[in-house]
This record gives C-alpha cells, sequence and structure tokens, in this order.
C-alpha cells in the first residue's frame, strides 16, 4: 500500500479523467469518460454540471481505495468559465471550436487592434473559431448580456476547477499564457483586450506557479469524496505546457523540442527569449508560458484530426479496419515521382498553412476534401486511394510536411533532440521520416503514456514535499528510444512541390 497518492483529474476536449499515482509516480489506476455538450441556444456547451458529479464520483471511488493527500488538475486551453458569488457558473461555457463567423473574427481587430500587433503583444497567433479566448469571452458577452452582469470572476479552466473543490480564486501562468490575447507578455500584465474588453477587473493579474498550493477541499468537496479536508489541490496547468515537465526534470529546461501529439499536434521550444522575427507574425506560430514563467515557443496544426478523417475515408473504401506499416519502397516511389499531394487543413485556419483547401492533388488534378467526403463514387476520389499502401504514405507524408513547418518555425536549431509523444509516437513511418528530414538532429520516442495527467501529478508531490521539479528526476522512469533515420534524397524536393500547393485560398 502506497504511504500516499495523488490524484489528478485531467481534462482533454474529448476525454475526461481522473487518474491516482503512488508516491513514486507510478500511475495506478485511471478512469475516462467523454460528455456530449450541452446545447444552450443552438451553441455546444460544456456540461460543468454533469463533469463534476463524475469528478467527485471518481474522487469518492478512489478515496477508498488509496490515501489521497493532493489533487492536480490539468485541462486544454483556451477555456474561461465566468462565475457569479456563488462560485458556480454564470452563465454557459461555449466550446472553443464553435466558429462564430468571418464578421465576428473582423469586427474583434477593428475593436481591439491589428492582429499582427496583437500577436506581437500578447504572444497570439489569430486562429478562427473561438480559440483565442478573449474572443470567446466577447461572444459570451454578446450572447448572455444579462447573465454576464452577475459575473464576479472570470477563470481559466483548472483554476475554475479548484475553485469549485476548494472555494479559493487563483491563476497561474501556463494558463493565462495560452494564446489568450488576456496577458501581455512584453509587459508581463494584463493586456489592452482584456481592459477594453471591460473585464480586467474580473481576471486576476497576479500569476502563482502551477505547483503552488491554491487551498485544501472545502467541506461540500470532502463531504462528497469522502476525502479529508486537509488534502492539497494545487493551482492546475495547461495540458501542453504538463507535457514538458518531465522533460525538464529529466534533461532541462532547454535544448530539445517536443512533438506531443494527439487530436491536436503541438510543437514546443523552449527557448530563452520572448520575441518574433518580422517575418513570423502573421503565422500559426506562438508563445506559451511555461510553468517556470519562461517562454515556449510554440506551433500547432490539427494532426490527430486530420489523419483520422482521411484514414477513415480510406479504412471504409477499403473495408479494412487495420493500418499500413512502414513500406520503404512506397515511400521513396510517392516522394520520387512527386505526382500525389496531399493538402490540410480540415479546420481552416487551424494550423500551419491558413490559405491551404484541404484535398488531393494528384497528376495536377484537385480532388477537394468536402466532394470525397460527400461522395464515394470513383468520379471524386483520386485514383491513388485505390491502392492501400500509398494512400496511406500520402496521408503521412502530409503530416510530415506540416510538422517540418512547425517545428522550423519553433525556431529548432541543429543539435537538439526531438522527442515525439502521444499517439503519433506508434506510427513508424511518421516517425522515420521525422528522423530523416533531420540528420543533424536525434529523434526520441518516448514510453509516456499520460504525459498530461503525469506532469500534473508531479505539481502536486512538488507541493505536498516542498520540493524542485529537478528533485523529481530521480523518481521518473522516462524510456527515450532513438528512432532510426534512412537516406531519402527526394524527401526535401517533395516538400518544395508540396509547399506550392498550399498557397491556394
Amino acid at each position: 500500500m502506497t504511504d500516499h497518492a495523488i490524484a489528478v483529474i485531467d481534462i482533454g476536449m474529448t476525454n475526461k479523467k481522473v487518474a491516482v499515482y503512488d508516491e513514486s509516480l507510478r500511475l495506478m489506476e485511471a478512469q475516462y469518460r467523454n460528455f456530449t455538450p450541452k446545447m444552450v441556444k443552438d451553441l455546444p456547451c460544456h456540461d460543468l454540471e454533469e463533469m463534476e458529479k463524475w469528478f467527485l464520483d471518481q474522487l469518492k471511488t478512489a478515496a477508498k481505495r488509496f490515501p489521497i493527500k493532493a489533487i492536480a488538475i490539468s485541462t486544454h486551453g483556451a477555456t474561461f468559465v465566468c462565475v457569479g458569488t456563488d462560485g458556480k457558473p454564470a452563465l454557459p461555457c461555449v466550446y472553443y471550436t464553435y466558429e462564430p463567423g468571418e464578421d465576428f473574427h473582423s469586427d474583434f481587430y477593428k475593436r481591439f487592434g491589428d492582429a499582427q500587433e496583437l500577436q506581437s503583444r500578447t504572444g497570439t497567433p489569430a486562429f478562427k473559431a473561438m480559440i483565442n479566448p478573449a474572443k470567446g469571452l466577447l461572444f459570451a458577452q454578446q450572447q448572455f448580456g444579462d447573465e454576464f452582469k452577475n459575473v464576479t470572476n472570470i477563470l481559466p479552466y483548472s483554476q475554475y476547477w479548484g475553485l469549485r473543490f476548494t472555494g479559493k480564486i487563483g491563476v497561474e501562468s501556463t494558463y493565462m499564457g495560452n494564446h489568450t490575447y488576456l496577458w501581455d507578455q512584453v509587459d508581463s500584465k494584463l493586456s489592452t483586450v482584456a481592459h477594453e474588453l471591460g473585464i480586467a477587473e474580473l481576471l486576476s493579474d497576479k500569476l502563482y506557479k502551477s505547483w503552488d498550493v491554491l487551498g485544501t477541499l472545502n467541506e461540500e468537496t470532502a463531504a462528497k469524496t469522502g476525502l479529508p479536508k486537509e488534502t492539497i489541490v494545487t493551482m492546475g496547468i495547461h495540458d501542453s505546457n504538463s507535457a514538458l515537465l518531465p522533460h525538464f526534470a529529466k534533461k532541462g529546461e532547454r535544448g530539445f523540442v517536443l512533438i506531443s501529439t494527439g487530436t491536436w499536434c503541438v510543437i514546443m521550444n523552449p527557448v530563452e527569449s520572448y520575441g518574433f522575427s518580422p517575418d513570423e507574425l502573421g503565422k500559426v506560430v506562438f508563445f506559451n508560458i511555461s510553468a517556470f514563467g519562461t517562454p515556449i515557443k510554440t506551433a500547432i496544426f490539427l494532426g490527430g484530426l486530420e489523419f483520422e478523417t482521411w484514414s477513415s475515408i480510406i479504412l471504409k473504401k477499403h473495408g479494412r479496419k487495420d493500418f499500413p506499416g512502414w513500406n520503404e519502397e512506397v515511400y521513396r516511389s510517392v516522394l520520387k515521382e512527386k505526382k500525389i499531394f496531399l493538402l490540410p487543413e480540415l479546420t481552416p485556419g487551424s494550423g500551419q498553412f491558413p490559405s491551404s483547401r484541404a484535398r488531393i492533388v494528384e497528376d495536377g488534378k484537385d480532388y477537394f476534401f468536402d466532394d470525397i467526403e460527400d461522395s464515394c463514387s470513383e468520379g471524386t476520389m483520386p485514383p491513388c486511394f485505390a491502392d492501400f499502401d500509398k494512400s496511406f504514405a500520402v496521408l503521412r507524408i502530409s503530416l510530415v510536411m506540416q510538422t517540418l513547418t512547425a517545428l522550423e518555425r519553433t525556431g529548432i536549431k541543429d543539435g537538439f533532440d526531438i522527442y515525439t509523444e502521444g499517439g503519433f509516437r506508434r506510427d513508424e513511418a511518421y516517425n522515420i521520416l521525422i528522423a530523416s528530414a533531420f540528420p543533424k538532429n536525434n529523434v526520441y520516442l518516448t514510453d509516456i503514456n499520460e504525459a498530461t495527467a503525469l506532469g500534473a501529478a508531479m505539481t502536486a508531490k512538488m507541493a505536498l514535499n516542498g520540493i524542485s521539479l529537478k528533485d523529481l528526476a530521480g523518481d521518473l522512469v522516462v524510456g527515450y528510444y532513438k528512432q532510426e533515420k534512412r537516406s531519402l534524397p527526394d524527401l526535401e524536393s517533395y516538400r518544395t512541390a508540396w509547399l506550392a500547393h498550399t498557397s491556394m485560398a
């Protein structure tokens, strides 16, 4: 029996989990659940009430089996919750994936300033939908004006859950610095956008560390879970930044780039200083703020979504459920011929190529995704999709092309290690291609299965024991497996041809 345990509430956009770690940071159990959106005024919203009930139930069950002494919370980005005097949501929390329309985005920048100037000050690029939380808060003001009058605090998602469990309010750095438009990263204060939205008084401008203690359980949470009121709750952490913590502990604060893969592929480079070059402004590159308060140059794209969506079409066409592995002959052929290209973006404006329209280009002919999705007739399907191995090769090469651009935009340097984590670490072809594209860098696949939850558990152990992140290095057992390279001389010329097709609006 472990002397003490740590519970982690890890909230992804799709999957929610409650995990329990022992004092050596070994995962002992995890429970998972998805929640369908709660529709309000035809808007998809987070079902916060049902999520809370489930979290409390899982903590109650875990408390009977493990001596839980601390709770840490990790959540996906781009979500803030507006609360009232009772500590409960004062209005619905709309999904950040909701697209309010082009007029909304245009009006936002007319009101709050030039997109590139805002990017320069806040480290935030212009995203579509409401991936910029300031846009989500403006939308909330417009849609729920009466309810907004009752808002007393606006909390980052992680700290909202901390409030529910402790009754205490606090804000930490990784979430405020998460492409929000709300934090001025040049002057380390609330941004002009926060002030002009009229919400500066509702936001905290004091940022804590992720391992600081927010508080202990309030009476209601203690009663519903059976946990002692002395159970501490840490400040919480943004999920991508949480995934960096094991590598910070094992490898140091710089000299590597992490490719964290899931629905979103998030490429993160811990850098020495904040700042954009002129040619980076207007691109989908931005700065997160690490758990140490230091800059993390970041680029993202919806790689997991693209793989899942395109592969489902290919699998359906062939009546299969398996995925082909690395077939060197097929990949060499596609790269050498330069006749077939799969282009992003399925969600326009979400990744590195906002001017690109999702399609296959084969022998100079466009096969647009919308047409392929709507009809499986031979006239709309690209001929390459008749070849199972080739179609997956084209798809994986496309994901690699997007990753290479993201790596370059984060400022990767010769000699930096590259770590692949998440779902794509099991994709041999993807990693062979990445490794082969960087002859002066080593690529490693990690064996961390729940990087976000593990990082959050680390913050709780730091809080419990009053120790630093480096003190945890001995507790962590992380495998780094070097990816072999291939000589693929046509990879660079294929990329040049692929890039030429991404400028189509």
